[in-house]
């Protein structure tokens, strides 16, 4: 039987053409001869499910060392197959998990807060708006009345889903503050927002953060709570890489 499916399987392979098809190999792991090659499997079976069928017009080359970011924007469902990729969001996803793992450790509890919202927590930077009033005629109004410094709320009510001015968060800290004076140490890890318009590594349009709050804390248990989940996560990292 593995061998009829061996050589099924060896003439799929032949004709999937060969760049990014997918596969299911059943076999044993075995050292491998080679230096560069640790481990190899000794393949009894080989299943090809998906072929690729223009191999000449696949976007990501077969040699993907120095492959440009700009391009894998370009083709954004292959980038995570590039090895640079896919092992930030294996890091990211251990970095998140840690996270969590870290502040529920410490008796920590974790909310939620909006990411929609009224408030400008920081007051420091730019805010992408939220609306529906999108139609020409509202949006002629809309604009002649912001030039103007005048919002007036009559506008909202009558045309916009919040019936005022709403915002995607920069911050979920005045939240958190609220449920850490009901629930003492708590926690939010989410997206956030900057509207600033600056091509640089400083400045992204969306982010995750985490803000922590500490019931009855001082500077130096912030400081202290900082040192030991940077260090935590790093060492997660380490350990489950």
């Amino acid at each position: 039987m593995d061998a009829e499916y061996m050589k099924e399987g060896m003439e799929d392979i032949k004709n999937c053409g060969g760049q990014d098809a997918c596969i299911r190999v059943t076999g044993t792991l075995v050292e491998g001869q080679r230096k560069e090659n640790p481990v190899e499997i000794r393949a009894t079976i080989v299943i090809v499910h998906g072929k690729n069928l223009n191999n000449t017009k696949y976007p990501i080359a077969k040699s993907r060392k120095g492959i440009q970011f700009e391009k894998l924007r370009e083709n954004m469902h292959l980038r995570v197959r590039t090895q640079i990729m896919s092992c930030v969001m294996r890091l990211r996803n251990s970095c998140a998990f840690a996270t969590h793992r870290f502040f529920q450790q410490r008796g920590f509890s974790y909310v939620h807060t909006p990411i929609i919202t009224a408030s400008d927590c920081e007051g420091a930077g730019e805010m992408f708006q939220v609306t529906t009033m999108l139609d020409d005629e509202t949006n002629a109004k809309w604009e002649a009345l912001r030039k103007n410094g005048k919002l007036d709320k009559k506008v909202y009510k009558k045309n916009d889903f919040f019936k005022k001015p709403a915002f995607m968060t920069v911050s979920g800290q005045l939240n958190v503050e609220t449920y850490a004076c009901a629930l003492c140490d708590v926690y939010t890890f989410g997206p956030t927002f900057r509207a600033e318009n600056s091509n640089t590594s400083r400045h992204l349009a969306e982010f995750w953060m985490i803000e922590p709050e500490i019931a009855f804390g001082d500077l130096d248990d912030n400081a202290k709570l900082a040192e030991d989940y940077l260090k935590y996560c790093i060492q997660y990292c380490f350990d489950n890489k």
